[in-house]
């Protein structure tokens, strides 16, 4: 079993719950393509019964899933114990190459670009994908207003600077999962160089 993420570590509180950790498990395992409702029956320990009770398929059962990844993703990162924007930014960023973009998660996030390549021709799963990234979006447009506001950041356009992050993101998983020796750590570094060179504003100390 590939090592879970912290969302689908520990005792499952509910049978939602459960049936997304089990999800979590068979997406790892087996990648989208050979994905079934059995196989994620197989990781799950209770009724497998309640998985056709709740979802009507596969595919019904994975966009829940993108969505209860927001969900967690929203309470498990503690921007606000970063004392200034541009912390809470780079804290972001940290917490995506250091704790997603490793190896013993690589299956995962294949799985992941797999799945995000159905929004291609499938409006389901575009719409849950649109409705994630606007929330990602958003989040960090909403850190660099702040940062501005407290003369952390430089007078730009936040709304531009968050689509370059997230192309960069997204670049990085994408190449990270489907071609051989790509050098993670220095994509991590060059975002957080850009990050810098971008948004600070004189004066700030970024080794404080």
């Amino acid at each position: 079993m590939a090592e879970r993420m912290g969302a689908f570590e520990g005792e499952p509180g509910s049978t939602r719950e459960a049936i997304m950790q089990a999800t979590y498990d068979a997406l790892a395992e087996h990648g989208y393509a050979d994905l079934t409702i059995q196989r994620i029956g197989d990781e799950f320990e209770k009724s497998k019964s309640l998985l056709y009770h709740h979802y009507d398929s596969k595919d019904d059962l994975l966009i829940d899933f993108l969505s209860f990844m927001l969900e967690q993703m929203a309470e498990d990162i503690p921007f606000e114990e970063q004392p200034d924007a541009y912390q809470q930014l780079v804290f972001a960023f940290d917490h995506v190459f250091e704790n997603l973009l490793t190896p013993d998660r690589l299956d995962f996030i294949g799985a992941m670009t797999e799945l995000r390549a159905q929004a291609a021709h499938d409006g389901s799963f575009r719409e849950q994908f649109t409705a994630n990234e606007t929330f990602i979006r958003s989040r960090i447009v909403e850190i660099i207003q702040d940062g501005i506001e407290e003369k952390t950041f430089c007078e730009v356009d936040p709304q531009r600077v968050a689509d370059t992050l997230l192309t960069i993101l997204d670049g990085a998983f994408v190449r990270y999962t489907t071609i051989e020796d790509v050098d993670i750590d220095v994509v991590h570094e060059e975002l957080n160089e850009y990050i810098r060179l971008r948004l600070l504003a004189d004066g700030y100390d970024a080794a404080d």
